[in-house]
């Protein structure tokens, strides 16, 4: 049986800022999966704190991809909101990676995009217009959702999660802004299930 395959497109949500490799959600997605009997490698990740839309494309092309993989994801757009940049602009470049993940997967029922967490909940948010950067968020995830489904990719909407933990000191590492592996653990729970289906699309046999 070939080992499936597992591509992570996106920024400091996917690589982890501040956790260990096992706590971010693609090291905890791959961990349940293979728990559950599906033989999948490690994931293959291109992710960096910081990171905008543009700045992933021209990661990708430095990072010499080569497809296919069964699996991929991609969750991007909040340091967009977070310098200001416009929502526009964040349509046209987030389609433009959708398009590349999608190529990567070889079909648009094996990506599954993550939606934006919500930063403003924070610790690290103390002293800003929580509100507006949950209307920004919810702005930039509903362009997502829209241009996911118009796909026929996967959404897997984690900014619920994200507000429920809030500002609470086990859900987040110690800059007070990023996820812990407690955090990550919940959203894994969202996005395991589309994962699944995601592998379904890949062949069966993987599950």
């Amino acid at each position: 049986m070939t080992q499936a395959t597992f591509l992570a497109l996106g920024d400091s949500y996917t690589i982890g800022e501040g956790v260990a490799p096992d706590g971010r959600w693609p090291g905890q997605l791959v961990a349940r999966l293979r728990a559950d009997g599906v033989d999948i490698g490690e994931p293959r990740i291109v992710a960096t704190t910081g990171w905008t839309t543009d700045e992933l494309s021209a990661a990708i092309d430095a990072a010499h991809l080569a497809p296919r993989y069964d699996l991929v994801t991609l969750l991007i757009g909040v340091n967009n909101q977070y310098r200001g940049r416009p929502a526009d602009e964040y349509r046209g470049q987030f389609l433009a990676l959708l398009e590349r993940a999608i190529g990567f997967a070889g079909d648009a029922r094996r990506v599954v995009v993550v939606s934006i967490p919500d930063w403003g909940v924070t610790a690290f948010a103390e002293g800003r217009d929580r509100h507006a950067i949950a209307r920004d968020i919810d702005t930039f995830n509903a362009i997502g959702h829209d241009e996911t489904v118009r796909a026929h990719a996967r959404w897997v909407d984690v900014t619920p999660a994200s507000r429920e933990a809030g500002a609470k000191p086990d859900m987040l590492v110690d800059d007070g802004l990023h996820p812990s592996a407690k955090q990550y653990a919940l959203w894994t729970d969202r996005i395991e299930p589309q994962a699944r289906a995601a592998l379904k699309e890949a062949g069966g046999a993987l599950l």
